[in-house]
């Protein structure tokens, strides 16, 4: 008899410790849900404002220079759209870290806290690459402009803007910390290849031959310099139109 009203007793109270972490669990439940549901529609609300304001400024049409919509194309997305939905995942990020905060803490609410500490750097890759290809853009089209008509003029613009499209995605990766190791190594490893080949051409047996290549190439910079500065001036002087003698008298 003892016994079954022992176990009697330890089933209603297990009962009670459940129904009550029950009862207790319910309102931060109902808050998680409230504060999820009402996130969301404020971060979407946000991501459809920073589209919409992002596409009257122009944003798309600078981007387009720096080639960043050309690479977009496949995806469906405008730059705009992109910058759009970064700012309702960023906005969310924070809700989903407010809503599990409820419930105390938990290993959700730190990963989320590491999550969101991180965004920073994100924010400031993506500007370095949209400034480095925007500047490649720009210095592409200014060399390819100023040298396009000379032989060598649209192979230096895509050198140039090139080396910049590098450098800035290096400096993006080293901004996100992505394998800095392997980063660091791989664009040492290029300034080294560069250098050695420029060592090993230049030295030993390759000295006469490079300097054959070296004057030939003088020898055609020397011959097209005049071109250059023609083309240089025609487009900083811009031609003046003729009068019409009709519209004199």
């Amino acid at each position: 008899m003892d016994t079954v009203t022992t176990t009697t007793n330890s089933l209603s109270g297990g009962l009670q410790n459940a129904w009550a972490i029950t009862l207790a669990f319910i309102p931060n439940l109902l808050a998680f849900l409230l504060i999820l549901i009402v996130g969301y529609f404020v971060s979407t609300f946000l991501g459809k404002l920073v589209d919409k304001i992002l596409t009257r400024v122009g944003f798309d049409r600078a981007v387009e220079r720096g080639g960043i919509k050309k690479a977009l194309a496949a995806s469906g997305y405008h730059p705009s759209q992109v910058l759009g939905k970064i700012a309702f995942y960023t906005v969310f990020l924070f809700v989903l870290q407010l809503a599990f905060g409820v419930f105390g803490n938990n290993p959700i609410s730190d990963l989320l806290t590491r999550v969101i500490a991180f965004l920073p750097n994100v924010f400031v890759a993506i500007v370095i690459v949209v400034l480095s290809a925007s500047i490649a853009a720009a210095v592409k089209e200014i060399v390819k402009a100023t040298l396009g008509g000379l032989s060598y003029g649209k192979t230096l613009a895509s050198v140039a803007g090139g080396a910049i499209v590098l450098v800035g995605t290096f400096a993006a990766l080293n901004q996100l910390g992505i394998a800095p190791e392997i980063v660091n190594g791989l664009f040492y490893a290029i300034l080294a290849i560069i250098v050695g080949v420029s060592v090993v051409a230049i030295g030993g047996a390759g000295i006469v031959p490079m300097r054959a290549r070296w004057e030939a190439a003088l020898g055609a910079i020397e011959k097209e310099a005049p071109r250059a500065i023609e083309q240089v001036q025609g487009r900083t002087t811009a031609p003046v139109a003729p009068v019409d003698p009709t519209i004199v008298r």
